[in-house]
């Protein structure tokens, strides 16, 4: 394993250290540990900037399954950089405002750093895996770290059920991703990123191509909350503030994103890709910004800002797919939506992070996220407002903070589309612009809500939770104030990424159109001249102050008191739908009886039988010449079978006992006769200990009761039985006939064959339980012990009543 290996797993092993030093050192506060893991990796991760804005992509190899082609493949170029040293910048800033904001007395920070690191880790591994086998095992990892901080305060019903969605939607998307991950496997013959990239040709000609497409931006759509799946976030803001700041505006909603500007060069170019990701974006755009202005929470109005920004981004990045079509010529006309998404995300991670945090202070020190109940807040709170007008400046698109100048970048790419050509967008191409700028209005209107209503007015007491309303305690004031000054000298000074991180990220995004090494010109400046994006944003700025100045016309309308996503009863009706259909079903299913379960089992094993023989055409029984049966065989043959018949007919459980294991010992009779003495040991082991544990459970058992049981049940178990033995035996006598002059090969000739050289054995029954079958074998032996730790555990623990189980 090489450094980068250790880099990206080290917040695992930090994870295992919590709570260790939790236990040992409670005098200091658990954050004071785990900040130090971000502010090395992102000083690490600093060292790389010289060699990626060169050009230079660092690769380093890692079999794990080699023989599937699953390795962990570290892939460092500009954009992994860059999703690098977010997650870890962010991520140090974060931790330093948890010290301030969660009390170590009333707080299991054991458990929030364990689940914060754990997240961390994670979407290092998503962002520098170039496997996407190994992205998609730490892409369910952010899934279930970000459930647990959301749950974090777990005895809060709205936390568990923002915990749950969130989990619902982003498990679907990502098994929907996985899927697509396979499909791409099946047509490219690797998971490598890079190599999908370079036979992109051959991927887009096949029929899979299409299907595999929509699968992975399923799980890009809902991991980076893309409209309709949108709705976990908003209620995802029921976690701890600096949960909210770190993953839901800097990283893990940034998931998304990250997976479709890696893509781009293995999907890019086509319609279909350009329209999906255009149209979905444009609509999370103007539906989160449009929301947000109905949102009377402070972290509800930064949640729809955000879902609105993420669609601002992905557009972008659709939009800026048509590189991939062109493929020559001058290239700042599609390029230039590639450079306003990867600009924006740097900003957006600034300014809504300070946001965030900026919201959890309010709440902090007043009580109250409602601005309802806020107001008058500057002159109590000064530095607090000037961040959150720092942080809403810039979210709104004003100079000359850095979120004006990505803004402006937004709005020519959108302005461009019309000129691509291609597409239909000579005529629908006019659309997009229309819907960036109409958005971009309620962006403008709700930033002037939030600090108006917060901040300006009469400070009423009386509304708040608290008596006395004060700044925050410096030390939660640093990470907001570091984020809100980045704000401004990105804006100031925005070439100082041009070239370092944001050209690199670019040419990462674009292989091929920006080659490694080659300069494109990014030209990010305050003044352009008067142009049509420049009266678009006098436009903006025009309508969002009349529409304020208005606002208290239509406040009072259903518009903005339907505070609720209505795509929140989809939801609600589809998951109550599924639990009672679940609880239909496992009453159904789940009788009590050992008999039923059978019976169904039973049914499912004939039927996936019988549908495998339809299908290939079986029973492919031959006429064999066999060898004349012996008279012992026949009287062996006879007592088993009547040691088999008789136990339906048996009331005695000794007498039960006898005659299953007759018939197991005369099955191992029969082997030793065939001359398999292995199989007959085994079979021998397996039938004694099957008796000795018989006998040694026989004494706690209850007595048997004669049961009267109903004629039809008695029919349904006939035919089942019928069935199953039916199948059992045209299944044996199809796999006896494989390979004597039919179309199948019996695979007993690959045992045969590689029993000894490939597992170095030459009990065959053994190879295959222990070797062939090693990892199957092994995940029964682990469900069997969890289930042996879980009974351990139920009867050790007395729960009180008050304890939570």
């Amino acid at each position: 394993m090489t450094l980068l290996h250790w880099a990206a797993l080290s917040p695992f092993i930090a994870a295992v250290l919590i709570p260790f030093l939790y236990k040992y050192l409670k005098r200091i506060h658990t954050g004071w540990f785990v900040l130090i893991l971000p502010l090395v990796l992102f000083v690490y991760f600093l060292s790389f900037i010289p060699r990626t804005s060169s050009g230079e992509v660092i690769l380093n190899n890692l079999n794990w399954v080699p023989s599937l082609g699953i390795n962990f493949d570290i892939y460092l170029d500009g954009l992994s950089l860059l999703f690098a040293l977010l997650i870890t910048g962010i991520g140090a800033l974060v931790v330093l405002y948890s010290i301030y904001y969660l009390s170590k007395r009333k707080e299991k920070l054991n458990n929030f750093y364990v689940y914060l690191l754990m997240f961390m880790g994670a979407m290092l591994g998503v962002i520098l895996s170039d496997n996407l086998i190994v992205i998609y095992v730490f892409w369910e990892v952010t899934s279930i770290a970000s459930s647990l901080l959301i749950s974090y305060w777990y005895t809060r019903e709205k936390s568990i059920y923002g915990a749950q969605k969130s989990m619902f939607i982003t498990v679907f998307g990502g098994l929907s991703m996985l899927g697509g991950f396979s499909l791409l496997y099946v047509i490219a013959g690797t998971f490598s990123i890079r190599e999908l990239i370079a036979n992109a040709d051959m991927i887009m000609a096949s029929s899979l191509f299409i299907p595999a497409m929509i699968l992975v931006l399923l799980g890009a759509f809902t991991k980076s909350a893309q409209f309709p799946f949108h709705i976990w976030l908003p209620d995802a803001m029921e976690a701890p503030t600096p949960v909210s700041a770190y993953l839901h505006s800097a990283t893990m909603v940034k998931a998304g994103i990250y997976l479709v500007a890696r893509l781009t060069g293995v999907f890019g170019g086509v319609p279909e890709w350009f329209w999906i990701i255009t149209t979905v974006g444009l609509v999370t755009l103007i539906w989160g910004s449009v929301s947000a202005v109905r949102q009377k929470d402070l972290k509800g109005i930064l949640a729809y800002s955000t879902v609105s920004q993420l669609g601002m981004i992905m557009s972008l990045l659709g939009t800026g797919s048509a590189a991939f079509y062109f493929q020559n010529g001058d290239n700042a006309l599609y390029m230039t939506a590639i450079l306003a998404a990867v600009f924006h995300l740097i900003n957006h991670a600034t300014f809504k992070g300070s946001l965030f945090m900026a919201a959890g202070i309010i709440d902090h020190e007043t009580g109250t996220r409602d601005i309802r109940k806020l107001g008058g807040l500057m002159t109590v709170m000064p530095i607090t407002a000037t961040i959150s007008l720092i942080g809403l400046a810039s979210m709104a698109g004003l100079p000359p903070f850095n979120g004006f100048l990505s803004k402006e970048l937004f709005l020519t790419g959108m302005l461009n589309v019309t000129e691509y050509g291609i597409f239909n967008l000579e005529t629908l191409g006019i659309i997009i612009p229309v819907i960036a700028w109409i958005a971009s209005v309620f962006t403008f209107l709700y930033c002037i809500l939030m600090f108006t209503r917060t901040f300006m007015g009469d400070l009423n007491l009386s509304k708040l939770k608290v008596k006395h309303v004060h700044e925050a305690p410096v030390g939660m004031l640093i990470s907001p104030i570091i984020l809100a000054a980045l704000v401004i000298v990105f804006g100031l000074f925005p070439n100082l990424l041009a070239y370092s991180i944001i050209e690199p990220a670019m040419a990462a995004i674009a292989p091929g159109i920006i080659s490694p090494g080659e300069v494109f010109d990014v030209h990010i400046s305050h003044w352009h001249g008067f142009t049509p994006e420049l009266f678009m944003t006098i436009g903006i700025i025009i309508l969002g102050v009349l529409l304020f100045i208005t606002f208290k016309k239509w406040e009072n309308s259903a518009f903005y008191r339907g505070e609720r996503d209505i795509f929140n009863s989809v939801y609600d009706s589809g998951y109550n739908g599924l639990i009672a259909g679940s609880k239909w079903i496992t009453r159904i299913q789940m009788t009590g009886r050992l008999r039923d379960y059978f019976i169904y089992m039973s049914i499912f094993i004939i039927f996936i039988l019988a549908y495998t023989m339809y299908h290939y055409n079986l029973p492919a029984i031959q006429s064999l010449d066999l060898s004349p049966v012996p008279i012992y065989m026949w009287l062996i043959l006879l007592v088993f079978v009547g040691s088999v018949v008789i136990i339906p007919f048996i009331n005695n459980r000794i007498a039960l006992i006898i005659a299953t294991s007759v018939s197991g010992f005369i099955v191992a009779l029969l082997f030793v006769l065939f001359r398999a003495p292995d199989l007959a040991l085994t079979q021998l082991l397996i039938e004694s200990v099957s008796v000795i544990l018989f006998m040694l459970v026989f004494y706690h058992l209850p007595k048997l009761k004669k049961v009267k049981t109903p004629p039809k049940m008695k029919i349904v178990k006939l035919i089942v039985s019928i069935g199953f033995g039916l199948m059992i035996t045209l299944g044996s006598l199809s796999a006896f006939s494989m390979g004597q002059d039919t179309d199948f090969s019996s695979i007993s000739e690959y045992y045969t064959e590689n029993s000894k050289e490939e597992a170095g054995g030459y009990n065959i029954v053994n190879v295959i339980l222990v070797d062939f079958r090693g990892m199957d074998t092994m995940l029964e032996i682990l469900v069997v012990s969890m289930a042996v730790l879980t009974v351990v555990s139920l009867i050790k623990l007395r729960f009180k009543g008050s304890e939570d189980i």
